[in-house]
This record gives structure tokens, sequence and C-alpha cells, in this order.
């Protein structure tokens, strides 16, 4: 019998490529931080170039607020936006006359909320459907670069789970039929900065966590009904860190990252299988796994970076068994990309770009300033061998996936991105603060 190591190469090319086509979460973008949690499509092959005048498919106003990042499934694209509808409640004072409460002066609005799911079609922009999952006043304010639909919806294909935090967690078909909501309850985020953290679908499961200055939890719930399969208290404050879920060493990982410890939970049981403290304050940036070591990072509050084994169990702090560690120039809101052994991170909020070999933790280029982005919130995508970084003043830096810094392109729009990009097949989308940009060559 021939093995795949003597067959003819191009016969072994033709069969991988078979492979990838017959996987249809491969060529779409499900989820935060894409198909494999890493920040990477494998199969997308996005423009190099565009500015507003230039590679743009389609560009929609999308009303309401909303950070979180579309995510793209065959011919649609679905994402979260809640609107203020200006039905005050006159129970509530006006926000400018409630007195200070918190370090930054948030104050909770009285006017309702309509959350909002929409479906738009990926050809052309146009509204497909919308839906009203609820609509409330909220129970607490955000920050100003925070908002109340910060959390990117998640699919199988076959339905399509939304969260608004605090609001409700809800579940729909791709048509837009509503199938069931649950209420988790609200959480206290510590000086009213707002939630974040998005849900995980795994193996017909939906995790949830919730870090807040309240009783903080993570939840598994079953896909299907939306009941409740096994609930965990921890022993967190703020973070908005969206866990991953891997299979490995003989049971299902769900990996979360916090100020106290990271932790890895069994999926099916809920029992914490191995923990490791070393990261800083308001843990934003999510896991990253790599072969059998899973990377986390913070940045506030001084700077971290772990490459944690996921075949131990205890407490593993401090071991040595963690393969390399960093406390220079991590990110705080962005998380991290994994390309291909290639681990790409900024500094803090700031266009301050670092490389390291993922395996040894070694520096290939960096800490350097790349181009002129004013600022970063949105995390570094990649694909088709080049990284996409994309700035909150509106341009996106287009780098050679290289060991070495090599900048390819510098685009231009003409909005405010908060949110992460989305990639699948040909096209490229950015969420700006008004609209959504859905980024393909004009010549395909």
């Amino acid at each position: 019998m021939r093995t795949a190591a003597t067959l003819n190469p191009f016969l072994l090319l033709l069969l991988m490529q078979g492979s990838a086509l017959s996987d249809p979460f491969a060529h779409n973008w499900h989820q935060w931080r894409g198909p494999n949690a890493t920040g990477v499509s494998t199969t997308a092959n996005p423009p190099i170039e565009w500015s507003e005048d230039q590679n743009v498919k389609w560009k929609v106003a999308i009303d309401g607020q909303g950070t979180s990042t579309p995510i793209v499934w065959n011919d649609r694209v679905f994402l979260l936006t809640a609107i203020d509808t200006g039905v005050k409640d006159p129970s509530i004072p006006d926000p400018e006359d409630q007195p200070k409460t918190n370090f930054f002066d948030i104050k909770r609005p009285n006017a309702q909320y309509a959350f909002v799911v929409l479906c738009l079609d990926r050809r052309t922009g146009r509204e497909v459907w919308r839906q009203v999952a609820t609509t409330k006043i909220p129970h607490e304010g955000a920050h100003n670069d925070n908002d109340f639909a910060s959390a990117s919806p998640t699919t199988d294909g076959k339905y399509l789970y939304c969260w608004f935090g605090s609001a409700g967690l809800f579940c729909y078909d791709l048509d837009g039929k509503k199938l069931w909501e649950r209420d988790l309850g609200e959480a206290k985020v510590g000086s009213s900065l707002g939630e974040g953290c998005s849900p995980v679908l795994h193996g017909g499961k939906l995790v949830i966590v919730r870090d807040h200055a309240g009783p903080s939890t993570i939840e598994v719930l079953d896909a299907r009904t939306g009941n409740t399969l096994w609930k965990r208290q921890r022993d967190e404050d703020n973070a908005w860190a969206t866990p991953r879920v891997i299979e490995h060493s003989g049971k299902t990982q769900i990996i979360t990252a916090a100020s106290g410890f990271v932790r890895s939970y069994d999926l099916e049981s809920g029992e914490v299988i191995w923990k490791c403290s070393g990261l800083t304050g308001n843990v934003i940036p999510c896991p990253l796994v790599d072969g059998d070591y899973v990377i986390c990072m913070s940045g506030y509050q001084g700077y971290s970076a772990m490459a944690i084994p996921m075949t131990e169990t205890g407490d593993i702090s401090g071991s040595e068994k963690i393969r390399w560690t960093t406390d220079r120039d991590t990110p705080y809101i962005p998380s991290p990309l994994l390309y291909d052994g290639l681990l790409y991170f900024n500094k803090s909020n700031q266009s301050i770009w670092t490389c390291l070999d993922s395996k040894t933790g070694e520096v290939l280029f960096g800490p350097e300033r790349i181009g002129q982005l004013s600022n970063v919130y949105a995390s570094p995508v990649g694909a088709s061998g080049r990284v996409y970084m994309v700035g909150r003043g509106g341009s996106t830096l287009v780098l050679k996936r290289s060991r070495q810094l090599q900048l390819i392109a510098t685009n231009q729009l003409d909005e405010r991105f908060d949110a992460s990009p989305a990639m699948a097949g040909n096209q490229l989308f950015l969420r700006g603060a008004k609209s959504l940009y859905c980024i393909e060559n004009a010549s395909r």
C-alpha cells in the first residue's frame, strides 16, 4: 500500500485541496477569530490594496452601535447592533443628572435599546432579514469605546447564536426564526466598562464566560435548547477574554484567560484540569493554541505572555514546563495573531508590533512602530501569506507573513474601526463605526 509520502506530489496536492473544499468551516468565518480561532483563514485571498474608490464591492450603513466582528457563512453575513430608540423611562434620571459612581464617570442610559441581529446578502450587502432580539434599558452604562453589542455571534452552519451580555442570549435559524432565548442575569462590570466576551460553540455545547466585579462564572449550555449543563463560580475580576475550546490530552478543554489564573476546564464535567498564574489585570486577548501549548497574554498595568502546556494537571504556575514567557510589549485590547509558527502582536493599543517564533519565544522583529496607525483596537488577521492590521483611524497595513518586517501596502478608509476584520473567499469585511465594508478586487 502506498503512503501519502510516496504519492505523486501533484496528486497529494489535489487530495489536500479536496479535503479543504469538504470543510465548510475553512471557507467561512463562523466565529470570533475565524475558523481555527487563530485569526487566520487558510483559504481566503482578500485584496492587498483598496480605498473608498477602489475595490469596495459594497458599503452599507449599519444603524446603532456595535464593535463585534461580523461572521460569514456561505452567502450571508451576520452582525449585531444595539440601537438607541429614544424611548425614555422618566423614573431614571438623564445621564447628565446622575451622580458620579465610577472612575470614568460612566452613567446608566435611561432610554430603551433595541438589540438587533442583522443578516446581509454577502454578494450585494442587501439586508436579508433583521430581528429585534429584545428591547430594554441597559442596567448600567459602557465605556465610550465599548457598546452594548460587542460580542461576536457564532454559527455551526445551521443555527446562529447571539450574545448581548446582560440583555440575553438568543438562538436563531439562519432564516431569522428565533428558536430559544435565555436571560443569564446581569453582570456588574467594574467601572461600568461594559461587556464583551464572545460565546464559543463546540460539539453541541455553548460556552459563556463572565468575569466581572460581581460573582464571575463559566457556564456551558446545550446549544439545542439553551438549558444549562453546568455552571462554575470563578474567583476573577474584570476580564473580557473569549475562551478557546480544544480537544487535547483525551479531553475537550475550555481554556480561559484571566488575571488570577489561566484555567483549563473539562467541557463535559466542568472540573478544572490545570491552572497557571502569571497574567496582568483586565485580560482581553484570547488564548491561542499552538500544538501542545496554549499562548496567553495581557497588557494592562504591565505586560505578560506565556506558552503553557495543555498536557499537565493541577497548578503549574511557575513550572519549568512552561515553554517560554515574556514581560514586554504585549497587547491590551487586541488579540494576537498566530500564523504558521509566527506570533504577531502589538504593544498596549499602539501600532508598535512584535513578531515571535511561537515555539521558542525568540523575537524575530520588533518592537517596532509600523506605519501611521493612530491607535489599534482591532485584532490582526492573516491569509494568503499576508497579515492585515487595522487602526482606529481607518488605515490598514498589509504585511508579508515573514520572519522579517516587510510592509506591502497601506490602505485608508473614511471611518473609525474598532471591530476586528473577517475574511472569506476573496473578500475582507471591515466594520466601521457607521458602515460595513466588503472589500474585493474589482477584477474578480
